[in-house]
């Protein structure tokens, strides 16, 4: 986990003798929770509300997302608002410009876990230059690990929030996100197309299913001449284990 250098040692005489108020210090609030919660209504929520307030805000998401818009943070059921579209948050104060960023109060970041520049980013703009950062993200990936560097930023946070959403099977509440489909890389950027909330029964008897047709396919995939096929069954057992869990 990158450091975050904070200057401890001040000339004192020079602050005393400077005309410069010192600087206001800045504040973190985490919202995480799985997919399908309601971060990104919330994040906007707070956004919004800081804007009403009279405080210069801007929005940040990853170009890695985009689901709905290129310029813009959407929620699920369709409520926009515009942003800024970056690789990386180290290069959001050039892109925006050195006078702009110095009257920025607040930033917002939506999905977070996709920074991976998270961490030092976050310090630096509440610690440093007296920013209220608002972030929202994915705090476990569908395996339930630790995602990008969100859970990094809790012991910087001034608050944390931990929305749930609705399991798709039962209804109960959902604190993890099920993946749909055979893929197994960590960032696999998809709505519910790809994902489903669910609860802690029907996350373990999904995986327990998904597992138990990966061993078969594994144990069977010697017979193919071509990998496609293989493929195409995993495929279809992801679909049939959410295909189990909805049925239940």
């Amino acid at each position: 986990m990158a450091s975050c250098k904070s200057s401890i040692a001040l000339n004192l005489t020079d602050r005393v003798g400077s005309s410069h108020p010192p600087r206001v210090s800045g504040e973190i609030h985490v919202i995480i929770g799985p997919m399908f919660a309601g971060k990104t209504t919330s994040l906007l929520r707070r956004i919004r509300s800081e804007r009403n307030n009279g405080r210069n805000v801007a929005m940040i998401k990853s170009s890695k997302d985009t689901r709905y818009a290129i310029d813009s943070v959407v929620t699920h059921d369709g409520v926009k608002f515009p942003c800024w579209a970056l690789p990386d948050l180290t290069s959001f104060r050039h892109n925006v410009g050195e006078d702009s960023y110095e009257k920025l109060d607040v930033i917002g970041i939506d999905e977070a876990q996709f920074f991976e520049d998270l961490y030092d980013f976050c310090c630096k703009a509440a610690d440093n230059d007296g920013k209220t950062v608002i972030l929202s993200g994915l705090d476990g990936d569908y395996l339930r690990r630790s995602f990008g560097s969100v859970l990094d930023i809790i012991p910087l946070a001034d608050t944390v929030t931990k929305l749930t959403a609705r399991c798709e099977v039962c209804g109960k509440k959902a604190f993890f996100t099920f993946r749909k489909t055979a893929a197994t890389q960590t960032e696999l950027i998809g709505g519910a197309d790809l994902y489903m909330p669910v609860c802690r029964q029907h996350y373990v008897n999904g995986q327990t299913v998904v597992e138990t047709s990966r061993i078969v396919l594994e144990s069977t995939s010697v017979h193919h001449q071509t990998t496609q096929l293989s493929c195409l069954e995993a495929a279809t057992a992801a679909a049939a284990a959410a295909a189990v869990l909805q049925s239940q």
